[in-house]
């Protein structure tokens, strides 16, 4: 894993005891349903949900996926999507990229990014889609809600078995202001610090 990364993730784990305890029983409930499907001998899929998949979710996929390669957890696949599709914001991109990712743009209205974490592992690929979308699973997986405005306009995700609310402020909100790099990397330190906090007591 890259060098800067890997300072990152150490700066997440020093942090869970930020997590507040009603948060913590939330995000244990998702670490239950990933130890029972492992137990099960099944593959553990996340589907990470927010309206526009361009921010949120993916900060959530791309840590999940990373959290479960470094407590070593197998058959664990990570997912987003949204109820409508735009692009992964560049905003959330260049966050991504100062916690010490590696990030591959080929350009277009809706990039499929490369998302690097270490030499040697396969990058996550995130672009925007919804979340019935064909590169996402269809049945026996879980909803994980990133957005209040989703998980209240998208009552019922067909193919689900779990369905948890882990939502988030959008860091939108500071777009165009001079807070604006300042509130996404909180937004990604906090979705990572989570995550890496549910992913540890699997």
């Amino acid at each position: 894993m890259f060098r800067d990364l890997e300072n990152y993730i150490e700066d997440l784990a020093d942090s869970f005891d930020t997590i507040p305890s009603e948060r913590k029983e939330l995000l244990a409930s998702v670490t239950d349903y990933v130890k029972q499907k492992r137990d099960a001998g099944e593959t553990v899929k996340l589907n990470f949900i927010c309206t526009h998949n361009s921010r949120r979710s993916h900060l959530a996929m791309i840590w999940a996926g990373v959290a479960a390669y470094h407590y070593g957890i197998d058959q664990v696949e990570t997912f987003s999507g949204g109820t409508e599709a735009t692009a992964f914001n560049p905003r959330a991109v260049a966050a991504i990229e100062r916690a010490g990712f590696k990030v591959v743009n080929p350009g277009g209205d809706n990039p499929r990014y490369e998302i690097h974490f270490d030499e040697d592992v396969s990058p996550f690929i995130a672009f925007s889609k919804k979340f019935d979308d064909p590169e996402n699973p269809t049945s026996g997986f879980a909803a994980i809600m990133t957005c209040s405005d989703a998980d209240e306009n998208c009552p019922f995700v067909p193919g689900t078995e779990f369905r948890a609310s882990t939502t988030y402020i959008d860091p939108k909100v500071s777009d165009g202001t001079e807070v604006e790099a300042q509130t996404y990397d909180e937004r990604c330190k906090q979705i990572g610090t989570e995550i890496f906090y549910m992913m540890s007591l699997v």
